[in-house]
């Protein structure tokens, strides 16, 4: 994989008591069969060093900055320091590490805005361990459209999750909130600017021309013309109706429950899901160990494995390190797609 060219990824440290350092480590070891794009490692090194020989990887750490993080890569794990307070141990988080956490995302975020690092790509965090630190944001996403948000002074960015795996794209329009509520919060206006910005982020990052969308209804079988609720028709059409008019290919709103199967599928390029599960459940359903957690509205590229922490799997050499590659490589394609697309500008 040529990569010389550009910055290197910005991978952060996530939870260090997780499975995060085990899967970086397992992929920079495999690194030259995987033809894996550089990465620079956004953590601590001495927890790397423990979790190496842990695992028993014969492996080298070596500080490095963005500009020197290429060369280095061949070598070793290049690493920029974002140090724990407290002493870790596989399995076992620690509220007291929670700034050494948030502190590499926000390294990452701020190194890719300046063009120093390519994309950031962002190893698992246990958003219950850092509420306890004080950490006010539901998720990964919120924090991450925060951080742009504040560099950017756009106070309105919206971020958009998207689950995209090898059979299937989706994105959940609400995210992190209860179910109960979805109904209030789900909106004509948040409908149409989801849909807006994922049709923008696949024609210009991931290199798809037309993309086509496919909407599905809030309630059981879209609604069944009002007779199971009148949310499909009140604002999931309106929604469809205004991207057709903005030339958009969308359709729906469509019965969730006949959306996912093959020849569905092969009618679209990414499902828009009113809901968190709605989305989330069909696409790890359909590629748990390869899906890709991508991030889109921001302005910046960001990936991450779709899956958590795995605290009962660090530390013990059994933690499957494939979601995290796919993250990697689509993190090194969506740069190359977005580069093309600025050039033909």
């Amino acid at each position: 994989m040529t990569t010389t060219n550009t910055p290197p990824l910005a991978l952060t440290m996530g939870d260090p008591a997780g499975i995060g350092p085990d899967i970086a480590l397992a992929l920079w070891s495999a690194r030259k069969t995987l033809s894996l794009p550089p990465f620079l490692f956004i953590g601590d090194a001495q927890v790397l060093r423990d979790r190496a020989a842990a695992l028993g990887l014969p492996v080298t750490i070596a500080a490095a900055e963005p500009e020197t993080a290429n060369a280095v890569f061949s070598a070793a794990i290049p690493v920029l320091a974002s140090d724990c307070s407290v002493p870790v141990t596989a399995g076992a988080p620690d509220s007291g590490n929670a700034a050494a956490v948030t502190g590499a995302i926000e390294k990452a975020v701020a190194l890719t805005m300046a063009g120093r690092t390519a994309a950031v790509v962002t190893n698992p965090i246990a958003k219950a361990v850092l509420y306890d630190a004080g950490f006010n944001f539901p998720g990964h996403t919120e924090f991450l459209a925060d951080l742009a948000a504040r560099a950017t002074g756009q106070a309105s960015l919206l971020p958009v999750m998207l689950l995209a795996g090898p059979k299937l794209r989706a994105v959940p329009v609400t995210i992190h909130i209860p179910l109960k509520d979805v109904p209030a919060a789900l909106t004509e206006d948040l409908v149409f600017e989801t849909a807006t910005i994922t049709e923008r982020d696949l024609r210009e990052r991931f290199g798809i021309s037309r993309p086509r969308l496919a909407l599905a209804g809030l309630n059981p079988h879209a609604g069944e013309g009002g007779a199971l609720g009148l949310e499909d028709d009140a604002i999931v059409r309106p929604a469809v109706e205004r991207l057709k008019a903005a030339g958009i290919d969308a359709v729906g709103p469509l019965p969730a429950d006949t959306m996912f199967h093959d020849a569905a599928r092969a009618t679209y390029d990414v499902a828009l899901c009113m809901y968190h599960d709605q989305a989330l459940i069909p696409a790890k359903a359909l590629g748990f160990d390869d899906s890709v957690n991508a991030t889109l509205g921001l302005p910046f590229i960001r990936t991450s494995p779709d899956h958590g922490t795995a605290f009962a799997l660090a530390g013990k050499g059994v933690a499957r390190p494939d979601s995290l590659l796919a993250a990697l490589r689509l993190a090194h394609e969506l740069t190359a797609h977005e580069r093309i697309a600025r050039e033909a500008r």
